[in-house]
């Protein structure tokens, strides 16, 4: 390594500063200021010659971690671009938006705060595109072989660049009227900034790979035609049925699904909408799911003047600290965390459950019914007991459902290319990541359910090396990981 002793020099973890917090929440930019390359160094020498990186394994992409932190705290900043994009695709993306179950694996958190690897992420892809060392990567043969890819997530996108690079034609195809996916309309603009998917996608235009967008297949392209004009095809199409809350009260205006929400903020940000017509203006707002979607409508409802924000969650309060022995290292660690949302305001309210909505004259909804609850295990599953006599009332003008996904949208696509679902309500694939039809094939969260951006990426990837091998017979693309494999936990 780099510096041998730098984890016993440097035992704490440094981190950009974030913006101040009346600064921040009066504009949409990401929230931190601009990081201190010294420091950044420092952090990457922290690293470990520790013999087995268990990062790598916590990492679904299998990210050569230690390598690239060798070269950052070297100063060689293209060659450790060259180690990331490796094995990562979008390494901006994940070390925006990614919770780092590499950091959970690394051996120096046993006893110390672990290596700042996510940053070390963005720091190598943003050196890398100012210098100039990201480029197009065009392929040097083509296979004449078409491929379609329906959905532009970062599983879809992944795939489609894995693809092209192979030498297949590539095109994707997104309903939306822009690609990206949840990033371009889930992430709040404070999270990741939309001109960084942008100029990834131009590195993809100028590789080869063609974009169609607000064409919904199934609709606008039958099944059919996209089979006959395209020798394989890629479901990419996300968990996007968001899980709902039909309990009494649930038909008033003013309850909205998280992805009801969301999206319009971004649509204003990027100038699709003049305003948002869902908006937390001068409203008390509950957000029932203290998830990181959760998150994002609290940092958007605080941007559009919400008067006070609740955040409500069913699981009790995780601890500061890993147990070690239900949730040892190298597992991912279930603690208590703050994310910059949660920092600039609102109230997070755990163990409770939401049992009535209640609306005013006007239908509209005024304030809801809420219950705590006790936490128990049943089967090794949590179930939850309602405490007597701890009901209470909450007044609120907005409610964001924002409790998950619980599968692909079916009507459609699916449905039209006949494609069988699994028990837990996702498309069937098997060990070559083919659905139930020949040719097409599955990435993403569509087959393995709600997940992590981490995840989406290593699936489109090792997707399109089963693709690249079902058309050429034989593949060069990496394949980190199976459709079965799940992560450290």
């Amino acid at each position: 390594m780099g510096d041998i002793r730098g984890f016993l020099k440097h035992t704490s973890r440094e981190l950009p500063q974030r913006r101040r917090i009346e600064v921040r929440v009066r504009d949409w930019r990401e929230v931190y200021e601009p990081s201190v390359e010294d420091a950044v160094r420092r952090q990457a020498g922290r690293c470990m010659d520790c013999g087995i990186p268990f990062c790598n394994q916590g990492c679904p992409l299998g990210n050569l971690i230690p390598d690239w932190n060798h070269h950052v705290y070297l100063g060689r900043w293209d060659d450790a671009s060259e180690r990331l994009h490796a094995t990562n695709n979008f390494p901006e993306f994940t070390g925006r938006l990614c919770p780092a179950p590499c950091e959970g694996a690394c051996v120096l958190g046993i006893n110390q705060p672990p290596v700042t690897i996510k940053q070390s992420e963005v720091e190598i892809a943003e050196h890398g595109w100012d210098s100039g060392a990201i480029v197009p990567v065009p392929p040097t043969v083509r296979t004449g072989k078409r491929v379609a890819v329906v959905g532009s997530g970062p599983s879809g996108l992944a795939a489609a660049q894995q693809l092209t690079r192979a030498g297949h034609d590539v095109v994707v195809y997104e309903r939306a009227e822009r690609i990206g996916g949840l990033m371009r309309y889930g992430i709040p603009e404070f999270k990741m900034e939309k001109r960084i998917v942008d100029r990834r996608l131009a590195q993809m235009r100028a590789e080869g790979t063609v974009f169609r967008t607000s064409v919904e297949v199934g609709v606008d392209v039958t099944a059919d035609d996209l089979r006959r004009d395209h020798d394989a095809v890629v479901l990419a199409i996300g968990s996007t049925v968001g899980r709902d809350l039909p309990i009494r009260g649930r038909e008033a205006g003013g309850i909205h699904l998280a992805m009801e929400y969301l999206p319009l903020s971004n649509m204003v940000q990027e100038g699709t909408l003049a305003e948002t017509p869902i908006s937390a203006a001068g409203k008390s707002v509950v957000i029932i799911g203290g998830g990181d979607t959760g998150a994002d409508c609290l940092g958007t409802a605080l941007r559009q003047g919400a008067t006070a924000v609740h955040q409500f969650e069913i699981m009790e309060r995780p601890p500061d600290e890993r147990d070690r022995d239900s949730n040892p290292w190298p597992t991912y660690p279930m603690v208590y965390r703050v994310s910059s949302a949660h920092e600039e305001g609102g109230e997070r309210v755990y163990s409770v459950s939401t049992k009535e909505f209640l609306a005013d004259a006007d239908g509209q909804v005024r304030g809801l019914r809420a219950v705590r609850v006790e936490q128990k295990m049943v089967d090794g599953r949590p179930a939850f007991e309602e405490v007597p006599g701890s009901e209470f009332e909450l007044g609120c003008e907005l409610v964001l459902l924002a409790m998950g996904f619980v599968g692909p949208q079916q009507p459609g696509v699916v449905a039209d290319l006949g494609c069988e679902i699994d028990a837990r309500g996702n498309l069937s694939r098997g060990a070559d990541w083919q659905s139930s039809v020949p040719g097409v094939f599955v990435a993403g969260d569509c087959g393995r359910g709600q997940s992590l951006i981490v995840w989406a990426i290593a699936e489109g990837r090792a997707c399109a090396a089963a693709v690249d091998a079902y058309l050429m017979g034989d593949t060069l693309l990496p394949a980190p990981i199976r459709p079965t494999d799940r992560p450290l936990a």
